[in-house]
C-alpha cells in the first residue's frame, strides 16, 4: 500500500496551514532577496516546500546534499524536480580527499563503530558542504516539522541559526496526514522508500523501515539509543563541545 493510501488524510484547518506556509515562504523571500536557498534532503517535507515554491514563482533557490551514500531512488529525484518545476538544483557534495581518508582509516562501516565516528562521517558527508551551500546567504528553508520528534517540538516558524542566518520551517505546524494529503492533491513527486515505511530517509547505511508504533526518526541510526540527529538541525549551544555540530558554521 502506498504511502498516500496510508496517509493522507484532509484535516481541519489544512487549506489555513498552507495558506501561512505560503506567507511564511513570501515573507522570507522578500526578505532576502537572492540571499534564501531551500535545504532539501529530498524528503517528502522537503518536496512539498519545494513544490510550494515553484507553485508560488517563489524566488528562492533550491540546493541539496549528495552524501556519497544516499539511496538511488533519492538521487533520481534531483532530475525529476529539474524536469517537473523546470528549477535547477544546486548539488553539493563532500570533499573527496577527506572522504577518501576517512573511509581509509576507519572503513566503509565506520557508523556502526562508534557515536563518534558515526557523526565524524556525518560531518564530512553532510556539514561541511551544508556550510559551502549556506556561504554568502543569510537565509535557508527546511521541510522540518514539531511532530517530527520530541527535539523538534518546539520547532518555530523563523529562528536564528548560529550563525545568524534566518532559519524558516514553514510546515512546522503541519501534521503527517497534512503532509500526505498536500503530496495526493498537487500529485507530488515523492521517494519510493515512504512507501516501505521510511518516514525519515537518510544515507542507506542508516536508513532503515519503521515498525508500528516506532517514531517518525526511529529508523535512523536505529543502532544508537542517542538523539536521531546528524547536527545539520542541532543548535550549538545543544551540543557546544561537539566540533563536528559546529561546523554547520564554518566558511570556506
Amino acid at each position: 500500500m502506498s504511502a498516500i493510501a496510508l496517509y493522507a488524510r484532509e484535516t481541519a484547518g489544512f487549506a489555513d496551514r498552507v495558506a501561512h506556509a505560503v506567507e511564511v515562504l513570501r515573507d522570507a523571500a522578500a526578505g532576502h532577496p537572492g540571499g534564501i536557498v531551500q535545504s532539501t534532503s529530498l524528503g517528502v517535507e522537503d518536496m512539498v516546500v519545494t513544490d510550494l515554491l515553484a507553485r508560488h514563482g517563489l524566488p528562492i533557490a533550491i540546493a541539496t546534499l549528495d552524501t556519497g551514500k544516499l539511496h538511488p531512488q533519492t538521487l533520481a529525484l534531483i532530475p525529476a524536480i529539474e524536469q517537473r518545476y523546470g528549477r535547477t538544483v544546486e548539488v553539493f557534495k563532500p570533499v573527496a580527499e577527506a572522504v577518501i581518508q576517512f573511509v581509509a582509516r576507519n572503513g566503509e562501516d565506520a557508523m556502526y563503530q562508534s557515536i563518534e565516528l558515526r557523526k565524524a562521517c556525518c560531518g564530512i558527508r553532510k556539514l561541511e558542504p551544508l556550510a559551502r551551500m549556506l556561504a554568502g546567504r543569510s537565509a535557508w528553508v527546511t521541510g522540518l516539522r514539531r511532530e517530527q520528534s520530541g527535539a523538534r517540538a518546539d520547532v518555530p516558524f523563523t529562528e536564528p541559526d548560529d550563525q545568524g542566518r534566518s532559519k524558516v520551517n514553514p510546515l512546522a505546524d503541519w501534521s503527517w496526514a497534512d503532509v500526505w494529503h498536500y503530496v495526493r492533491t498537487h500529485d507530488v513527486p515523492y521517494n519510493p522508500l515512504h512507501d516501505e515505511f521510511m518516514p525519515s530517509i537518510g544515507c542507506a547505511p542508516c536508513t532503515r523501515a519503521i515498525a508500528v508504533g516506532e517514531d517518525f526518526r526511529a529508523g535512523r541510526w536505529w543502532w544508537e539509543e542517542s538523539s536521531k540527529e546528524c547536527g545539520l538541525h542541532v543548535k550549538h549551544e545543544e551540543e557546544e563541545d561537539d566540533p563536528v555540530v559546529s561546523m554547520i558554521g564554518a566558511r570556506p
